[in-house]
């Protein structure tokens, strides 16, 4: 509908609109993290020095950008309590995360899809180009996406793959979250089914998509 109605951007908001994921003109959708990292330079940009909160799953970009924009990034579980929890300790005055959840200092620590779309619009007005190109250097990774995978005993096969990557460093704050030099996972169990989820960012598609199934290999061997 974006690309046949020739818009400069689409907006598609779940059912209470707290959340919004964004469309380019060429009827691309940014990620979660891309958007984070696009407000979180425009929010920077009126709170100099500001702390920013994302979650563990986020693209490596998000805290790349928010130093670069002199901000103070801080890394989170993933979840709204976490978030608002996390910004209310710190005095954030932002917070984004991959599942397109953006929580504002101003709203009450809440999320809102609404004033993530002002903040969006302003950035585009700014940048004075199609968002095609302006969202080029806030996506610098290929991610996985989020892959389930059915298990009988989710802290079981974390606590195998941990022993596997023992060699890189690794932190237990959501899940397993493994840092292998240019590229990264976390493996989460959901709070509601027998699933899995696996995450993964890398420098390229090839090696993103390589060491995907490296550590599905993995995680269903176990």
């Amino acid at each position: 509908r974006v690309v046949s109605g020739g818009f400069d951007l689409g907006l598609a908001f779940d059912g209470d609109a707290d959340r919004v994921f964004v469309v380019d003109e060429k009827g691309r959708g940014l990620s979660g993290s891309t958007t984070t990292a696009i407000l979180a330079a425009g929010v920077l940009r009126a709170h100099p020095g500001a702390t920013v909160l994302y979650n563990l799953i986020c693209s490596r970009s998000v805290p790349e950008v928010i130093i670069e924009h002199g901000g103070v990034p801080v890394r989170t579980k993933v979840g709204h309590s976490n978030i608002k929890q996390v910004m209310a300790e710190t005095g954030a005055v932002f917070g984004g995360e991959h599942s397109a959840h953006y929580y504002f200092l101003d709203n009450y620590r809440a999320d809102s899809g609404i004033i993530a779309t002002m903040f969006m619009l302003q950035e585009l007005s700014r940048a004075q180009m199609p968002l095609s190109q302006f969202r080029a250097p806030f996506e610098r990774y290929e991610a996985s996406g989020e892959i389930n995978t059915s298990v009988d005993s989710a802290d079981a096969v974390m606590q195998a793959v941990a022993k596997v990557y023992q060699q890189f460093p690794q932190d237990w704050i959501d899940g397993l979250t493994v840092d292998c030099g240019n590229w990264w996972f976390n493996l989460r169990a959901s709070n509601t089914e027998p699933l899995l989820r696996l995450n993964l960012e890398a420098a390229t598609r090839d090696e993103c998509d390589n060491h995907v199934a490296e550590v599905l290999s993995l995680v269903t061997s176990i």
